[in-house]
């Protein structure tokens, strides 16, 4: 039954049987043969059929329910067991807004040389997403915004006020500077990341609060994409400050801190409640707590 509760969250999460069954490394008929196995077993019908896949039937929701959380507690024994024998392997899967990853670093390297066996998976999504991820358990832990409180079925760990810093060009308009006010900035052509985004959706707040409309000339959902744009063009950009690390030593763009007003926005962990807790995001919660980790974002902190 693990593995038929397996495709059938596959399913679920990729809405279309071919590409659940490539997820799950099997044919689509076998997919398919494993949930006709799951809904006779049970007795009730859970997949709505036609030429493709189009939907759960109520009583199929019910039954992905409970197969998501009887698959994440397996996880969570599996990892248990391993743990007593001294060797705690697994899986764990962090959800994590753009902005926030260039912090991942500081958690991964902590969590793999204690634990050298667990599997880090880092996913790079919206924080609407990472809320909907962590109650469907297709994520552990995420990493994201916290000045709006989450649901009550999850907990927070907050970690750093990200503050906001302009990214342009070395020989542009603003050499010499070390600061620019969010109205000047605003001025400037412009490569954001895209509405949809949180980080997008604060930035856009903090220039309304001093009148000033934005219209980028350049969007994107994609970090690698502003920043070889950074790179190799005129625009400029507002990021988090723990890019600064970045930016040591670089010949093309300097930072200038944002000014008029000074903001910042309070970032950290989410996880699900539940009981018992992971093994494995009991390692990451205690990391993020640790005074070695928190040494280290208040070193980025003052890199400016």
């Amino acid at each position: 039954m693990i593995r038929q509760f397996e495709y059938l969250t596959a399913l679920a999460s990729e809405r279309h049987f071919a590409r659940a069954a490539a997820k799950c490394h099997v044919t689509q008929s076998t997919l398919s043969a494993g949930i006709k196995q799951l809904e006779t077993s049970l007795g009730v019908l859970i997949v709505e059929r036609n030429q493709r896949f189009a939907g759960f039937t109520p009583e199929g929701e019910r039954v992905l329910f409970w197969a998501q959380h009887f698959l994440a507690d397996y996880s969570t024994l599996r990892q248990e067991l391993g743990q007593m024998d001294g060797n705690l392997t697994g899986t764990l899967t962090l959800g994590v807004v753009p902005m926030a990853e260039s912090v991942v670093p500081l958690l991964a390297a902590d969590i793999l040389e204690q634990h050298p066996h667990i599997q880090l998976v880092v996913r790079s999504l919206p924080s609407t997403e990472i809320e909907r991820a962590l109650r469907d358990f297709t994520l552990d832990v995420g990493l994201t915004y916290l000045d709006h409180p989450p649901s009550a079925s999850l907990h927070s760990l907050p970690l750093y006020r990200e503050r906001y810093i302009l990214v342009t060009e070395k020989s542009g308009r603003l050499r010499g500077c070390r600061t620019v006010r969010w109205a000047d900035a605003a001025k400037l052509p412009l490569c954001l990341l895209t509405p949809d985004m949180e980080n997008r959706r604060i930035i856009d707040h903090h220039f309304r609060s001093v009148g000033a409309e934005v219209r980028p000339s350049l969007q994107t959902n994609s970090l690698n994409t502003l920043w070889f744009h950074l790179h190799q063009g005129s625009w400029s950009s507002v990021l988090p400050h723990t890019f600064m690390p970045l930016l040591v030593d670089n010949k093309k763009v300097m930072s200038l801190s944002l000014v008029e007003p000074e903001v910042s926005s309070l970032v950290g962990l989410v996880a699900a409640h539940r009981d018992p807790v992971a093994p494995a995001v009991k390692v990451l919660l205690s990391i993020a707590k640790s005074s070695n980790f928190r040494k280290r974002l208040e070193k980025i902190s003052k890199d400016r």
